[in-house]
């Protein structure tokens, strides 16, 4: 009795510390799941090729399931209840973990990557409707409640590699169904508030916004800059491995990044006025080339390493709200739903589709250090792209105001 009335308290909490919770436990699940999944599945004696293949499941369901999420909430209003029946069905999913068998355990991985590869943009887009007052995206409050996912993040992606440097990955799929109960439990806790539905017509379309220069160069920087960190989400596990540092230590260093990280969203609503959107994203493409610099040529340094990723404040922690607030002005209203889930698609699926893919076989051929050297050549181009955005944008402010 004690414990159903403790559920109803907490399902009563203001909608942002409902949002803060659901953040908190769906990054607890990605910060345990995405770095240590392909030592898990080099723990089942499968190959770097097997393991790419993989882990590019994740980013195949990245394209295919958030438009199609995004798409249902956009149209019927219900993305409270869309975020239960994706969270219930991904749990199902991590149930059939614990069978090691090949075809299976393929079906059981991309079932489960379907339904939570939706889960974020439809949360980003209920929680944009929340933090916005008078159509104006507010960045503290999103960086409030976006830290709490970085902090569930770094509890566990530490936590894991302790556990699993003393007791091996045997543990794995059964911390995987765990984590993934702890998200259902915390998407019970939203407020079940019904927004208004959408029908398709000339003035929500997707694809006339998304052709826009400004918006088209936006998502070329996006996805360049994304496609540079894939071997990192991929494979920078694995390489700190191979280079002989201990899953303790390889915690360690996932962790650094998100302390900053989570220093960045508790405090960008100080600063993050000083530069206009596009000049956010030049700055975060330009911090990325440096990143990969590092990773790739200074390795053996632990000093650097620790520096290299504790630029993951900029590169991701301001590149994330810079594109989040982006997209609250540009695909707003009607469009929230799908302009999230584009930026879910060309971000990270078909990027990282690419990353995973294209990575496993760069490795297997030239080694894997030959992935972050092509990282810094990927963020590079981001960068170039990130200038010919600032460019339209400039131009665009002048022609509003002549």
């Amino acid at each position: 009795m004690k414990s159903i009335l403790s559920f109803q308290l907490f399902k009563r909490l203001s909608p942002l510390v409902s949002f803060a919770a659901l953040s908190a436990s769906y990054f607890s699940h990605i910060g345990f799941f995405n770095p240590y999944l392909s030592l898990w599945l080099k723990d089942q004696g499968m190959t770097l090729w097997v393991i790419g293949l993989m882990g590019s499941m994740q980013s195949l369901s990245r394209i295919i399931a958030p438009y199609l999420w995004g798409w249902l909430s956009d149209h019927t209003g219900q993305r409270v209840m869309l975020l239960r029946a994706s969270a219930a069905l991904a749990l199902l999913g991590s149930m059939g973990m614990s069978f090691h068998e090949l075809p299976w355990l393929v079906g059981m991985l991309f079932f489960m990557f379907l339904n939570t590869s939706g889960m974020m943009p439809m949360t980003e887009a209920a929680l944009s409707h929340w933090v916005s007052v008078g159509g104006v995206f507010d960045t503290h409050k999103y960086g409030r409640v976006r830290l709490f996912g970085s902090l569930g993040f770094l509890l566990t992606v530490c936590f894991a590699g302790a556990w699993f440097e003393r007791h091996g990955m045997g543990d794995f799929p059964l911390c995987t169904t765990l984590t993934l109960l702890a998200l259902n439990l915390s998407v019970w806790a939203l407020p079940n508030a019904r927004e208004g539905v959408h029908v398709q017509g000339p003035q929500n379309s997707v694809v006339a916004e998304l052709f826009k220069a400004h918006n088209a160069w936006f998502f070329a920087t996006m996805f360049f800059h994304v496609l540079s960190h894939m071997c990192i989400y991929f494979y920078l596990s694995l390489y700190l491995d191979h280079l002989g540092y201990s899953k303790t230590m390889i915690g360690l260093l996932w962790g650094v990044g998100v302390v900053v990280e989570i220093a960045a969203f508790y405090t960008q609503s100080r600063w993050i006025h000083r530069l206009t959107l596009s000049q956010w994203l030049m700055l975060c493409c330009a911090c990325m080339v440096l990143r990969m610099g590092m990773t790739s040529f200074c390795s053996h340094w632990l000093l650097v390493l620790f520096l290299a990723q504790a630029l993951h404040g900029v590169t991701f922690a301001v590149q994330h709200t810079a594109s989040i607030s982006w997209l609250s002005i540009y695909f707003s209203g009607r469009l929230r739903g799908r302009g999230q889930a584009l930026y879910s698609i060309v971000g990270y699926g078909i990027s990282g589709v690419l990353g995973s893919v294209g990575g496993a076989w760069l490795s297997e051929r030239f080694g894997l250090q030959s992935l972050f050297t092509i990282s810094l050549g990927l963020a590079l181009i981001g960068f170039a792209c990130a200038n010919v955005l600032n460019f339209h944008i400039k131009k665009r402010e002048n022609l509003q105001t002549v």
